[in-house]
């Protein structure tokens, strides 16, 4: 997954990193992934999670990395194919080839050379460039002359050995890459040829004279057309039968759903006759008081006629389409953190500190508020107490008309409408609620044990009266969990510390939330996926992965694109919930994007594609029964917009899609600043 971002070129760009406990995955991973695994029961980090919110002088975040001129880069199209996968948790059992192919790997360049940008300096690769490009399973190959390309080779779906076969670390993740066949391939008609020389054995085969390579690879291609089209064909169905909507309602900021209809199956997004869009407005970045050098500012949401926004102290909503200012909430201090949710009626949450910080006074996130999105009019303001202390919160949730807060000090729950207080969690030296995750059904991670002996409890309670209704107990020594998704429920941990790259995952759990029973586990390394999750103290906070149609959309790494030049890409790829194998469905980003899914729209997969230098970003949507991408929007190219569009890293701001107008906005307001004017928040639209 996506390596924690390096400093930036210029000062002020995106968000600071979030002071956090000292925890293995949030470390800068070495260049090359570990050999052995960290043991799953190993001890957890003694230290508990800091309030991120009170300690001051936390700085600017880091910025992309920069490739290094010393490794080469893999062969165009990604790792090689060749390799045979090795057992382990999660992994298939090797398809044996049954025939030989001559080598035709191509060489790798030595190293890329620098894209110049059109007047102005030569920009450094796009945010997530890791040091050494990884050998992530099922990267595309690039088909060489005399072979036929890489679709259609022998699948064996990622995750299809089912958890407790073989025992979970034996075989260390990245040991040997799964790159035999790439992501979401469908299973042919007639085997491919294998590209070792023996089965299981990269590289070294015999030679094979021209005139049978050519043959072979004839009779294998017509035989693929003909496979793909009828897989095409059983797999996209009746596109009209898929309308029903997801158990999210729609944006993952609390946003209403589209509008009806559309040229998009399922979903409720329409596809403009010109998806071309143009800047509806755009807010300015705050100014930031002399004692602090950064203020959060997260939060935002949208409407059929607002976009809302935090700033500094305070929440600005403004018309949606012409970015007038419609009210403002003020706050005697900075907003901590935000729901992402809202009420059916367009009412949400936040928490805030009770004054401005100053360096002897950096105070706490201690107050609870409810506010309307129409009108900006403040419904109550609370706080809770453990004992005589006052909570400080690091999250909060919403669900049904109950706003939730926790921490590791204690958690409590509200009506939105009236402020009363409905219940709080049952607290003792041995289990605490460290947060909620929120929507149409209400988790609880709920800690117990000693830091050596942690267990985590995922708990679906009734939003009402804090009643459990369900339980799944994790495994003893996992630290940190994070819900993805509340119905479907989905829970996503870095099981022994083993993904390695700060990215919080290395497993999926999809958890039944009647019975609270696992109904599978879907392994997700690190080098192979781009999906990050807090889990220590956000919980819900989750970026490059999607979760509806009982499915798990998720991004890919990035590789080497099979285009010209150097450019970068990855794709989307699909888990089934309740058997954990990937369903063969796969989404390319296209030559030079990368795409990350934002929410569901029903059946279907709203993302977002970040562009290469001389482009704009689009919104696509994809299809949840043939994976077709339909263009919902696509940005202006001009450098003023890509410049400000190119600050909003999908990995830390936010990103709303909603009625054919896209917002991004930073979680951060600085002292520091790049000479360039600097913005909030930018909003498009199509015409």
């Amino acid at each position: 997954m996506t390596q924690p971002p390096q400093p930036p070129e210029k000062p002020g760009f995106g968000p600071p990193p979030e002071p956090e406990p000292s925890r293995p995955e949030q470390a800068s991973p070495p260049e090359q992934p570990q050999q052995t695994p960290a043991d799953p029961q190993a001890p957890a980090d003694p230290q508990a999670p800091a309030d991120p919110q009170a300690q001051p002088g936390f700085g600017p975040p880091a910025g992309p990395a920069q490739p290094s001129a010393q490794q080469p880069p893999s062969a165009p199209g990604g790792p090689d194919l060749g390799k045979a996968p090795q057992p382990g948790y999660g992994y298939p059992q090797a398809a044996q080839p049954p025939q030989q192919s001559p080598q035709t790997a191509p060489q790798s360049p030595q190293t890329p050379p620098t894209v110049p940008v059109p007047g102005g300096p030569q920009p450094p690769p796009g945010y997530g460039y890791p040091q050494q490009p990884p050998a992530g399973y099922g990267y595309p190959g690039q088909p060489q002359p005399g072979q036929p390309g890489a679709y259609g080779q022998p699948q064996q779906p990622y995750g299809q050995q089912p958890y407790g076969q073989q025992p979970y670390g034996q075989q260390p993740y990245g040991q040997q890459p799964y790159g035999q066949q790439p992501y979401g391939y469908p299973h042919p008609t007639v085997p491919m040829q294998s590209q070792s020389g023996a089965p299981g054995q990269p590289g070294g085969g015999r030679k094979v004279n021209a005139s049978l390579a050519i043959i072979v690879a004839a009779v294998v291609a017509i035989a693929l057309i003909v496979g793909a089209g009828v897989w095409y064909s059983s797999a996209g169905g009746d596109e009209k039968k898929n309308t029903a909507n997801s158990g999210d309602s729609g944006d993952t900021k609390g946003g209403e759903g589209g509008n009806s209809g559309g040229d998009t199956a399922g979903g409720d997004e329409k596809a403009p006759a010109d998806p071309s869009s143009e800047v509806l407005f755009q807010v300015p970045a705050p100014k930031v008081p002399k004692d602090a050098s950064t203020i959060v500012t997260s939060g935002s949401w949208t409407t059929d006629k607002v976009y809302a926004k935090s700033g500094v102290a305070e929440v600005v909503g403004y018309d949606a389409v012409k970015g007038d200012e419609l009210w403002t909430l003020d706050l005697p201090g900075p907003v901590c953190e935000a729901s992402d949710h809202a009420t059916e009626d367009g009412r949400t949450a936040v928490i805030y500190k009770p004054a401005m910080p100053t360096k002897t006074k950096p105070q706490s996130c201690t107050q609870v508020a409810a506010f309307d999105l129409a009108t900006g009019e403040k419904l109550w303001s609370e706080t809770a107490k453990s004992g005589t202390q006052e909570i400080s919160f690091n999250n909060v949730t919403i669900s049904g008309n109950t706003v939730a807060a926790a921490s590791t000090s204690g958690g409590a729950a509200w009506d939105i409408t009236s402020g009363k207080a409905l219940w709080a969690p049952k607290t003792s030296d041995a289990c605490y609620d460290s947060g909620y995750g929120g929507g149409p059904k209400l988790v609880a991670v709920r800690k117990c044990g000693p830091y050596d002996q942690r267990q985590l409890h995922i708990q679906t309670i009734d939003p009402k009266d804090g009643k459990v209704l369900s339980e799944y107990k994790m495994s003893e020594g996992i630290e940190y969990a994070a819900v993805v998704s509340t119905d479907p429920l989905v829970v996503a941990a870095d099981v022994g510390d083993s993904a390695g790259d700060g990215s919080g995952i290395s497993d999926f759990f999809s958890i039944d939330n009647k019975s609270g029973a696992l109904r599978t586990r879907i392994s997700a390394p690190g080098e192979e996926f781009a999906a990050r999750c807090d889990g220590i103290t956000k919980i819900e906070h989750c970026s490059g992965l999607a979760v509806g149609k009982d499915r798990l959309y998720i991004a890919t790494e990035e590789h080497e694109s099979s285009g010209e030049g150097y450019s970068r890409t990855n794709e989307v790829v699909a888990f089934d919930l309740a058997t954990g194998k990937q369903t063969g469905q796969r989404a390319d980003a296209g030559d030079g994007y990368t795409i990350v899914p934002l929410r569901m729209d029903g059946d279907n997969v709203i993302a977002y594609k970040r562009p290469p230098y001389d482009k704009g970003g689009q919104i696509v949507s994809i299809d949840g029964g043939s994976f077709k991408e339909t263009k919902l929007m696509e940005n202006p190219a001009e450098k003023s917009v890509r410049d400000v569009e190119a600050r909003m890293l999908p990995q830390h701001a936010e990103i709303l899609y909603s009625q054919g107008r896209l917002y991004m906005s930073d979680v951060y307001a600085s002292t520091l600043s790049s000479g360039d004017k600097e913005y909030l928040a930018i909003a498009f639209g199509t015409g």
